[in-house]
């Protein structure tokens, strides 16, 4: 009669981790500390591609002309087009958006990393227009982050229908960065890309 056990330990193991990630990715708030975690460790960088776009006129991502109206909190609005002379940082998200949400904290270090600097402007774009439920629920999630809604379409090359979304303009306003998906953005490469924009 043959004794041995029917799983080894490594078996069992490699079933416990298997189960727990199951959970995690179907357990929404599990899954966002999950990939908060995966970003800590190096993944979800965001490409930034250190070239000089102004040089290159047939670079599809230096296109001029594209903006955008956003209402703040207080109901002031803003153009894209009238932020020319600063690097505009755009994420277009949603409260119901779990890449999205894992990936604010990071916004919010890359704000507070950069300081006070003129020169950059950041505008997260709730994208369902809701202020209040944006507002509430980044006052659950501790965030103080600057949010607006759209106030009429966003262009299509900034935002396709996929969140979370995000897309640099430069100071001439032509989108130097488009970014699908989560990020982090706290990244210190990602952080020298943007005062690099800014100081020219």
């Amino acid at each position: 009669m043959d004794n041995k056990p029917r799983f080894s330990l490594g078996s069992k193991v490699l079933y416990a981790i298997l189960v727990i990630f199951i959970l995690l990715m179907f357990w929404p708030a599990s899954r966002t500390v999950l990939q908060q975690g995966l970003m800590k460790i190096g993944l979800f960088k965001p490409k930034v591609e250190q070239k000089d776009v102004k040089a290159d006129e047939d670079n599809s991502e230096a296109v001029a002309g594209e903006s955008m109206t956003l209402v703040d909190a207080e109901g002031n609005t803003v153009n894209t087009a009238d932020l020319k002379g600063k690097v505009v940082f755009l994420n277009f998200w949603a409260t119901w958006c779990g890449p999205c949400v894992a990936e604010m904290p990071s916004i919010q270090r890359l704000i507070e990393k950069m300081g006070d600097q003129q020169d950059v402007e950041f505008l997260l774009v709730e994208v369902e227009g809701d202020m209040t439920v944006a507002q509430e629920f980044l006052q659950k999630q501790k965030l103080k982050l600057p949010v607006y809604v759209p106030e009429g379409n966003i262009p299509e090359t900034w935002m396709s229908g996929a969140i979370p979304a995000t897309v640099v303009l430069d100071k001439d306003g032509r989108r130097v960065f488009t970014h699908k998906g989560m990020a982090d953005y706290s990244d210190p490469e990602f952080m020298k890309y943007l005062q690099k924009l800014a100081a020219e």
